[in-house]
């Protein structure tokens, strides 16, 4: 299979040694990009095969939610609390400098109480009481693991597929593979929960990388101005702009016609949505208009704007109107101590408005083509970091093994793939013998990021080896040169 480009490729994507070694054809390009313009650059490339989800919203739980005490009930570490980790479960894997020169590493059992639920019997904290009473719409995967094992490189890793900070991010990815369903707001939106957490986020987490810039995620904030630089100043009317960037076009279309740079027509066509936007964003924003009810399924938080409740609602807002990949980001997860007063606050803040947009989704028939992603950058230890007390604990990084959920979008509901050991320290079997999950060799049972990003791709429409952008002399991908689709989640 061809690697998959878009009409930015084959047309747009000009420069004066390409149009010269090119010849007529390069020419015909030129007259091609000339004629049809904005038009070549909103197209997209069908997808490789019949999508099962058209659009994405990724509720990213940032700093690293504790699997153990949320998904991943372990019986036994509550049975062994305070006793040391075996060495045999450790083995020779890496601790973090936060952990590794505690004079002990106590297991630390969950002091939350687990319950089954619904006719799956998949197992919960009563931290999330919201969660558990849809649990048999949702997906569980409990053997994901990652490479990395610090915040930074381990978030970039999940939303760009490399650790190294600068490849394009997975909705960019997706809007250069696909395009948009509407061209008034961006295909790619990131929204932020407000004042949450220490952990740093950053733009380039959602930014185009080497793709053109048309395709980097647009922040929407709360308040007056959800998006910077989007109003028109004191003085400026609608009328008035119009003019002034009719103008603006015609000198960027006599620049393009001299040099012929692709950057040129990205420019003119993301001034024309910014227009456009100016109208679209202040309506899809403005929530005065959901019910009452609406209201009460997200819970008290989403009257208050920037809360991830408000932001759920809104998600399902932008979804509406076909918004490709909506990010959501939440921070708050990274317990390295207090864990059992942390945890409750954040399940506080993201059990209901989680549930809820599932609810939302379903009940206005979005939800089976909108694919829905819960989960963090990594797991949690199955010891303490820190003092081990009767009503305390914390947990440190953990990548070996990590819970995550999907909703909707084509994958088995009311499933739970995968399994941990009995100490919930490694990916293990069904009877519980620890599996060698490696990202260079496909292990059925585990799940590595690549294998989830694949996943994603293919329910998106997309084999994810074709997915493509030549760069520096080779052709990228969001799965660099791993990943498989898992078949087994998939519907």
């Amino acid at each position: 299979m061809e690697p998959l480009t878009t009409p930015l490729d084959r047309y747009v994507g000009l420069t004066r040694r390409h149009f010269f070694k090119s010849g007529a054809a390069g020419i015909g390009g030129a007259a091609l990009a000339s004629m049809f313009g904005n038009q070549l650059l909103a197209a997209s490339e069908p997808p490789a095969f019949a999508p099962k989800a058209k659009r994405i919203i990724y509720l990213f739980q940032s700093g690293g939610p504790a699997q153990q005490d949320l998904f991943d009930y372990k019986p036994l570490l509550v049975e062994k609390n305070g006793q040391p980790l075996p060495d045999f479960v450790r083995g020779t894997q890496r601790l973090t400098g936060m952990s590794a020169q505690q004079a002990s590493i106590p297991l630390a059992g969950s002091q939350f109480k687990f319950a089954q639920h619904g006719q799956s019997g998949a197992w919960l904290s009563e931290l999330l009481p919201h969660t558990a009473a849809i649990a048999d719409k949702l997906c569980f995967v409990k053997s994901m693991f990652t490479d990395a094992i610090n915040h930074d490189p381990a978030i970039t890793f999940f939303q760009t597929g490399s650790q190294i900070a600068g490849r394009p991010s997975m909705g960019s990815w997706l809007a250069y593979g696909l395009g948009s369903d509407n061209e008034n707001l961006p295909a790619f939106i990131v929204l932020v929960s407000a004042g949450q957490g220490d952990q740093p986020l950053y733009a380039r987490l959602w930014g185009n990388g080497f793709l053109d810039s048309k395709y980097q995620g647009v922040q929407f904030r709360s308040g007056k101005d959800p998006v910077l630089y989007l109003s028109n100043p004191d003085g400026i009317c609608r009328s008035g702009r119009r003019a002034m960037l009719d103008k603006l076009s015609d000198l960027n279309r006599a620049q393009f016609e001299q040099e012929l740079d692709p950057e040129i027509e990205s420019r003119i066509a993301q001034y024309e949505m910014s227009f456009r936007m100016q109208a679209s964003v202040p309506e899809v924003t403005d929530l005065s208009t959901e019910k009452d009810a609406t209201f009460e399924m997200y819970g008290a938080d989403s009257r208050k704007p920037g809360t991830f409740a408000a932001n759920c609602l809104l998600a399902r807002r932008l979804a509406e109107r076909g918004v490709r990949f909506i990010q959501l980001y939440h921070q708050g997860w990274d317990q390295h101590d207090n864990l059992p007063k942390g945890i409750t606050g954040q399940c506080q803040e993201t059990d209901q408005a989680s549930a809820a947009l599932i609810r939302d989704l379903e009940q206005r028939g979005l939800l089976e083509d909108t694919l829905v992603i819960w989960g963090g950058e990594f797991g949690r230890t199955s010891y303490s970091q820190g003092k081990l007390t009767q009503d305390n604990y914390g947990r440190d990084h953990h990548s070996r093994c990590f819970s995550i959920w999907m909703a909707g979008g084509g994958v088995k509901p009311g499933t739970s793939y995968g399994f941990t050991d009995a100490y919930g320290y490694n990916i293990a079997d069904a009877a519980g013998n620890p599996l060698t999950a490696d990202k260079h060799i496909f292990t059925p049972g585990a799940v590595h990021v690549h294998d989830l990003q694949a996943t994603i791709l293919d329910l998106m429409g997309i084999d994810h080896t074709a997915l493509t952008k030549l760069h520096q002399g080779r052709r990228y991908r969001l799965t660099d040169v791993h990943g498989h689709v898992v078949r087994d989640l998939i519907a």
